[in-house]
């Protein structure tokens, strides 16, 4: 079909190259988002009596027409069109004649795509926020019901602490709530509308931008026309916000494939949510954590890629910059069916309480307790450290946590130790010595699950 552009031009453009360059295999999916933008504009064009307001009403109801027919299938999106913005026009000016010519009055490609980007991706941070409170909701809910379920802490993977499990699930909130309000910063500062940019410098049709602007639901206008038809840096912290929603995923998937371990049983993972082997019949595997795990890769992709691709760019708009597409809307699907698929997971997930509980005690969690037991005792704690660090050993040889050690062992290595060792290095008794602020102590828990409760209420 004939370019939109081409009156410059007289001859046909090579098939390699108009493949090569067309956009409408990807822009197609802000359709939306371009046909509401166009009413938009042609809405402010009559505003301003740069169109009558019969064409505005005649252009407004052709386009309505396209979106829903493309909306309800009888319209198809192809390859004919070299972008989503002619497919729009072209089937406008098919549908209402000369009146859909005007539609691109003071318009250019460059802040209409600058538009449909930012529309779109304003849309879609909503919609990846959303999906953050369902995965901050799972894990509140697995909170509050394990303030008292025992677990090991790890340092360097090594069993370090007794925490409990509404503890460690805290850590991941406080992540999740950090790309939450990544979100809202992305959100806020991305919202100032770019149509009217032109190409690159204004336009001579008196628009009224501000009006456009908050018809479409922005806080202004961009105060520079070339920066509003070449800023893509609302997408670069986008991308980079679901580069770390992917990393706290990917931290989270690592600990629950250790957890599901045949050498841990810290969790069962539902069968919805797990695989077999086509030979091994014993096997249940956690797929989903896996393939999390694995996916966190294509989503850095995207941002490097973005990078890269913008760095050597000189103002204003430039070709380069259609490669702001396919990458990060991949990286938009792969994040968003991630965070939906990891909640999911998390709810049906059944937790082992009596085995954390065991692996604590096992793992010789409570022996700084026991050290601040000595040391609380008037023993050096230099010398404190030494003593356990034999108990531990002795331990070991036993195959039993300091738990089961005989008192007449402990005082084998230091007369210090009485029966009240035990009531001491107990994982309830070292849990809730740990009050201060952010410990995993009932109290300091119990203040934390009520205050992301009400965070979660001012969502």
């Amino acid at each position: 079909m004939a370019q939109l552009w081409g009156g410059r031009f007289t001859k046909e453009t090579d098939q390699l190259v108009y493949k090569f360059n067309a956009s409408i295999s990807f822009d197609q999916r802000f359709y939306e988002q371009d046909i509401k933008g166009s009413m938009a504009h042609v809405t402010m064009l009559a505003k301003q009596g740069i169109l009558t307001d019969a064409e505005k009403e005649t252009i407004i109801t052709g386009l309505q027409g396209i979106l829903d027919d493309v909306k309800s299938g009888k319209l198809e999106i192809t390859d004919k069109y070299e972008d989503i913005h002619s497919f729009v026009e072209a089937n406008l000016i098919d549908r209402v004649g000369d009146a859909g010519k005007k539609l691109h009055t003071g318009r250019s490609r460059n802040d209409q795509v600058a538009l449909d980007m930012k529309l779109y991706i304003r849309d879609e941070v909503q919609e990846t926020d959303a999906l953050i409170k369902e995965m901050l909701e799972a894990i509140l809910g697995i909170m509050e019901n394990n303030l008292e379920t025992y677990m090991p802490g790890f340092t360097h993977l090594q069993k370090a602490q007794p925490i409990t499990l509404a503890h460690h699930m805290g850590a991941y909130f406080e992540m999740f709530k950090r790309d939450h309000e990544r979100m809202k910063d992305i959100y806020a500062r991305m919202n100032t509308c770019p149509l009217g940019s032109g190409a690159l410098a204004g336009t001579t049709y008196p628009l009224d931008r501000a009006y456009t602007a908050k018809l479409l639901g922005f806080d202004g206008p961009t105060m520079n026309s070339m920066d509003g038809v070449s800023d893509r840096d609302y997408l670069i912290e986008y991308l980079s916000a679901l580069s770390m929603i992917m990393m706290h995923l990917s931290r989270f998937s690592e600990e629950v494939i250790i957890w599901n371990s045949n050498e841990y049983k810290f969790v069962e993972i539902d069968d919805a949510y797990s695989t077999g082997s086509s030979i091994m019949p014993q096997k249940k595997n956690p797929d989903i954590a896996e393939l999390v795990r694995g996916k966190t890769g294509r989503v850095y992709a995207a941002l490097t890629g973005l990078l890269v691709t913008m760095k050597g760019i000189p103002l204003a708009y430039n070709k380069d910059m259609q490669e702001d597409k396919e990458l990060p809307f991949d990286a938009i699907d792969t994040t968003k069916g991630c965070l939906q698929l990891f909640a999911g997971m998390l709810r049906t997930m059944t937790f082992k309480n009596d085995r954390m509980e065991e692996s604590a005690k096992h793992g010789f969690t409570n022996a700084t307790d026991a050290a601040d037991y000595l040391v609380n005792h008037g023993v050096p704690f230099r010398d404190a450290h030494g003593i356990v660090g034999q108990l531990v050993l002795l331990c070991l040889d036993k195959k039993i946590p300091l738990d089961d050690l005989p008192l007449e062992e402990y005082k084998k290595i230091s007369p210090v130790f009485e029966e009240d060792i035990y009531e001491a290095i107990s994982l309830k008794t070292c849990v809730e010595k740990r009050n201060t602020t952010g410990a995993p102590g009932v109290k300091p828990m119990q203040e934390a699950v009520d205050s992301y409760k009400k965070y979660m209420e001012e969502y």
